[in-house]
């Protein structure tokens, strides 16, 4: 089981209160965009083993949106954060090089 913090409203609960939400940091494509670029950002996901960033939402709470991020083989969360930022915040990903070593947010982006 999980056990998530909103950002937005400090309660720390179970995953039964959030709903997630899919994969964060997604470059979105407007009605200008190919549809190659369309296909790609509906259907062409992450799955990695080990740190992902995901959205979830705090459903019977807040309700509103926010940013994790976890680790998919120990289901360790590193730390939480407001889904209007762009990128995982420098202490978090500070936390997760601390605790996997060789770890690189630049892999990511």
């Amino acid at each position: 089981m999980l056990i998530l913090t909103c950002p937005c409203c400090g309660v720390t609960s179970e995953e039964t209160e959030f709903h997630a939400g899919g994969e964060a940091h997604l470059t979105r494509f407007g009605p200008e965009s190919s549809d190659a670029e369309f296909e790609g950002y509906l259907f062409m996901r992450e799955n990695p083993k080990g740190v992902h960033f995901e959205r979830w939402r705090h459903v019977y709470g807040c309700g509103k949106w926010f940013h994790a991020a976890r680790c998919t083989t120990t289901l360790e969360i590193f730390g939480t954060y407001t889904a209007q930022t762009t990128e995982p915040p420098q202490e978090i990903r500070d936390i997760i090089a601390r605790k996997r070593p060789g770890w690189s947010w630049r892999a990511f982006s």
